[in-house]
C-alpha cells in the first residue's frame, strides 16, 4: 500500500511544478505589462521624492502626466507635489481641467472634486473648499471633508458650525471632541460677554461645561461676569470650583480672587484661603500672588518671612527675587550689592519663564487656552516653566 502512494506522488509531482511555472509566468507577464504603462518619468519623480528634491519632483511628475494624460492618480501625485511647494494655483488648474472631461465617472468626479477641495484649503480659498467638501457625497470622504469642514470653521471662527461639525465627527469616528466642543462653546460666551449678554453667555458656558465638566475656562469666564457685575461672593465660588477640576489652573485665577475678596471684605479670609492652596499644591504662581498681597497689606517683614520660607521649602529665581525686594525694603537701606543680585535675577527670570505648547513646542510668555502656533486647545500647561530660552544660551555660548 504504502508503495503504490509513494509511486502516485511521483507521478503527480511534475504536474504541481508545471502549473506553479506557468502561474508564475502569467504573474511575471501582469507585472511587466503593469510596470511598462507607467511612464520612465514617474519612477524618476519617485527617486526625486524619495531625496527630497520635491522641484525636481514636480517637472518628472509633469512629464509623466503629459505622457499618460488619462491616469488620474500621476494627476493626484502631481496635485498632492503642487499643494506641497506652495504651487497651489497650479494644482487648481490641473485638477479643474481634470473636471471639465466629460469621460469621468460618478466616483471619478468625486475624487477630484476631493483633491480641489484640498487645493482651495491650502490656498486659503475657505468658501469655496467648504462648498466643496459639503457637496462629497460618498461615504469614503464623509470623515476626511468632516475633519476639513472643521479646520475652516475654527479658522474663520464660525463656532456654531464648529460645534456641529465636531458633534457629527465624533459620532462618525468614535474620537471624543469633547474639550474642543467646549471651547467653541466658550468662544461664543466672549462674543456674548464683549456683547455685554450676560444671560446668553452664562447658557453659553453651561453647554461648555455640559460637554466636559473638566471645562476649567468655562469656570473662569463665569466667575469674570459675576465678578464685572459686582456679585464678588458668587464670582469667587465659580473660582473655587477650579480645585475640583484641575487644581493646577488655580494660579490663572489667584489673582482676581483676592481682588473680589477685598471688594467683598473678606482680604483675610482670602489670604487664608490662597496659604491653604499653596501649602496643598505648592504653586509658584499663587506665591506670587500671596507675596503681592503681603506685601501691601503686611509690609515687608512679613512678606520677606514668606519668601524665606518658601525659598527654603522650594528654591526658585522667582522667590529669591521677592525675598531680596523684600529684605531691601524692610532694611530701608540702599545696598547697592543686593540691588545688583536682585537685578541679575529679574534678568535671568525675564528669559526663563515662558509657557511652552506640548504640541509643538510654541513659547509664550502669556497664558493661551489655543496654542497660536497649531492651534491645539488646552496645550498650554497651567505653570510657566522656568526653562532657559534657546536664544539666552546661544548669546551666553557667543559671549564665551
Amino acid at each position: 500500500m504504502m508503495i503504490e502512494f509513494e509511486y502516485w506522488w511521483l507521478l503527480v509531482l511534475p504536474l504541481f511544478f508545471t502549473l506553479g511555472w506557468i502561474a508564475a509566468r502569467v504573474d511575471i507577464r501582469q507585472l511587466l505589462s503593469e510596470s511598462t504603462t507607467l511612464p520612465a518619468a514617474y519612477f524618476k519623480g519617485l527617486n526625486f521624492l524619495i531625496g527630497d528634491q520635491h522641484d525636481k519632483a514636480v517637472e518628472a511628475f509633469s512629464e509623466a502626466v503629459q505622457a499618460n494624460s488619462d491616469s488620474l492618480e500621476l494627476h493626484f501625485a502631481l496635485g498632492s507635489l503642487f499643494r506641497r511647494t506652495g504651487e497651489t494655483d497650479r494644482a487648481i488648474n490641473l485638477h479643474v481641467n481634470l473636471l471639465d472631461k466629460k469621460e469621468l465617472t460618478e466616483p471619478q468626479r468625486n475624487a477630484v472634486k476631493a483633491e480641489l477641495a484640498q487645493d482651495y484649503l491650502k490656498a486659503g480659498l475657505f468658501d469655496r473648499a467648504e462648498e466643496l467638501f459639503k457637496g462629497l457625497e460618498d461615504q469614503r470622504y464623509k470623515q476626511p471633508a468632516l475633519c476639513a469642514l472643521l479646520e475652516i470653521y475654527v479658522r474663520e471662527r464660525e463656532w456654531a458650525q464648529a460645534i456641529t461639525t465636531a458633534t457629527e465627527l465624533e459620532r462618525l469616528s468614535g474620537v471624543p471632541f469633547r474639550v474642543e466642543v467646549a471651547q467653541y462653546y466658550c468662544e461664543l460666551a466672549m462674543n456674548f460677554i464683549i456683547a455685554q449678554n450676560a444671560d446668553a453667555a452664562h447658557s453659553q458656558l453651561a453647554l461648555a461645561l455640559d460637554a466636559n465638566k473638566n471645562c476649567i475656562r468655562a469656570n473662569v469666564l463665569l466667575g469674570d461676569i459675576e465678578a464685572s457685575a459686582g456679585q464678588h461672593q458668587t464670582a469667587i465660588s465659580y473660582w473655587k470650583r477650579i480645585e475640583f477640576q484641575q487644581p493646577e489652573y488655580l494660579g490663572l485665577v489667584a489673582g482676581k480672587m483676592l481682588k473680589s475678596y477685598r471688594a467683598a471684605n473678606l482680604l483675610k479670609e482670602g489670604l487664608a484661603q490662597l496659604n491653604t492652596y499653596i501649602e496643598t499644591y505648592k504653586l509658584p504662581s499663587l506665591m506670587s500672588v500671596l507675596y503681592e498681597a503681603t506685601l501691601t497689606e503686611e509690609g515687608a517683614e512679613s512678606a520677606a518671612k514668606l519668601a524665606r520660607n518658601e525659598l527654603i521649602r522650594q528654591p526658585s529665581l522667582n522667590t529669591l527675587d521677592q525675598l531680596l525686594q523684600a529684605r531691601a525694603m524692610a532694611d530701608d537701606v540702599n545696598n547697592q550689592d543686593v540691588q545688583l543680585i536682585q537685578q541679575t535675577v529679574r534678568n535671568a527670570i525675564g528669559n526663563r519663564a515662558a509657557y511652552h505648547c506640548n504640541q509643538c513646542g510654541f513659547r509664550a510668555k502669556q497664558y493661551h487656552w489655543q496654542c497660536p502656533a497649531c492651534n491645539a486647545w488646552e496645550s498650554l500647561p497651567a505653570e510657566p516653566s522656568e526653562t532657559i530660552s534657546r536664544e539666552m544660551t546661544v548669546k551666553k555660548s557667543n559671549q564665551k
